[in-house]
């Protein structure tokens, strides 16, 4: 009996490049704003600055996952996607409740409003495309 070496399944065949476009896009932005932010002005709005932070270092990672493939990136990409889609819905409705706790926006305020509420839609669609391609068990 020959045994043969699985390879990893690929995440980003067909719409699953769309989704490493779209989060790369994303990590530039978020990233490239925080740190010029925290830089210049982190006295301004520390928590806002820190959050759009942990926002691109959440897309970064995600960006891997989906290129690295396999079904133990696929788990944390979905776990990681949880996570963002959470701090998606919880930064953006403190930022409706709340306005003054954040004197300046992250890229999660008002759901992603300012990013054409991409970072509220790329979750649900990388949530959909990583449960479509999970692994099939015999």
């Amino acid at each position: 009996m020959t045994t043969v070496e699985e390879r990893p399944k690929r995440l980003i065949s067909g719409p699953g490049m769309l989704l490493v476009w779209f989060y790369g896009v994303m990590v530039v932005g978020a990233v490239s704003r925080s740190v010029y932010q925290i830089a210049t002005e982190f006295d301004r709005a520390p928590l806002a600055y820190s959050l759009s932070a942990v926002a691109g270092l959440v897309y970064g990672f995600i960006t891997y996952t989906l290129v690295r493939g396999g079904e133990t990136a696929r788990r944390a990409a979905q776990v990681c996607c949880a996570a963002e889609l959470a701090g998606v819905l919880i930064v953006g409705t403190w930022t409706l409740v709340e306005p003054s706790a954040f004197p300046d926006a992250t890229v999660w305020s008002d759901y992603g409003m300012g990013y054409v509420f991409i970072p509220v839609l790329l979750p649900l669609s990388a949530l959909y495309w990583l449960r479509r391609n999970r692994a099939v068990r015999p």
